[in-house]
């Protein structure tokens, strides 16, 4: 066996996840305002790089609420994260980036934790 091919072999078998390529990110925008997302519904692929850029259009800050669907994927900064890693929050007239990689396919509960009785809910779909 030849010596470039141990680093390999061995994180195949500890189990290491291959490397992310954060460069080819698709990036998904989502608008939040008053009081709802645009769009509300969004559908993504299992195993493909996202950049989600959210903007807060409205006049009160919004939470883009979404725990199972956060802990369901890999995320390269948790740092952006807030409230135990469940959402991210952007102030009025503000901006956020999150990248990351949904690893379970299914359907996933979105909401805006401080607007979700006004109807700014929604949907996240990996398939």
């Amino acid at each position: 066996m030849r010596t470039g091919w141990l680093p390999v072999v061995a994180a195949l078998l500890c189990g290491a996840a291959p490397a992310v390529d954060w460069s080819s990110a698709m990036r998904v925008d989502v608008a939040m305002t008053e009081y709802r997302f645009m769009p509300d519904h969004l559908i993504l692929q299992r195993g493909r790089v996202y950049r989600l850029h959210l903007v807060n259009t409205g006049k009160e800050l919004h939470e883009f609420t979404a725990p199972a669907f956060f802990a369901a994927s890999t995320v390269r900064d948790n740092r952006v994260l807030a409230n135990g890693g469940q959402e991210v929050s952007v102030p009025a007239g503000g901006s956020a980036d999150i990248d990351f990689v949904p690893n379970k396919t299914g359907s996933f509960d979105l909401t805006c934790a401080d607007h979700d009785w006004a109807g700014m809910v929604g949907k996240i779909v990996v398939k």
